[in-house]
């Protein structure tokens, strides 16, 4: 599946995540059969909420996510769903991997979460935002701080 703007009544988006869940104690569980179930859970997924599958790999111990969605999901949301039906429906379908991980979860907390730009990285979009007007005001350089 190719990326591809999504179009609402009010805003058209192209929002790209790259995401990695580490399996929990960094187990290797992930083999042919449980990827098979991956992706069939994946494609699931992606049928009731507007979260997008552009792409899946793993190795052993860890998944690898290109997602896409709205911007009504946040990140967290996004990852909440998931983990959440991706444990729970490996776990009923491959009971051996819920042994093997001592009843516990499939997913280790964390996540690894990062913006994809499949038009422009960080320098393009300086540029282009520079050369909007025609004489440039720089307001502010850096990194905001939410924490107040």
């Amino acid at each position: 599946m190719k990326s591809e703007h999504i179009y609402k009544s009010h805003n058209k988006t192209l929002l790209l995540y790259h995401l990695v869940f580490p399996a929990k104690y960094r187990k290797k569980v992930f083999d042919e059969m449980i990827d098979i179930t991956l992706k069939e859970i994946c494609e699931e997924i992606s049928s009731r909420y507007e979260i997008n599958f552009i792409e899946i790999g793993n190795d052993e111990e860890h998944v690898y996510f290109l997602v896409q969605s709205v911007p009504i999901l946040s990140l967290t949301k996004i990852v909440t769903i998931i983990k959440s039906i991706t444990v729970r429906e490996i776990f009923k379908r491959h009971p051996e991997i819920k042994k093997e991980l001592w009843g516990g979860s499939l997913w280790t907390s964390g996540f690894y979460g990062n913006t994809v730009g499949q038009y422009a990285n960080e320098e393009i979009i300086r540029k282009y935002v520079k050369n909007q007007g025609k004489v440039y005001n720089k307001m502010y350089q850096g990194q905001l701080n939410m924490n107040m």
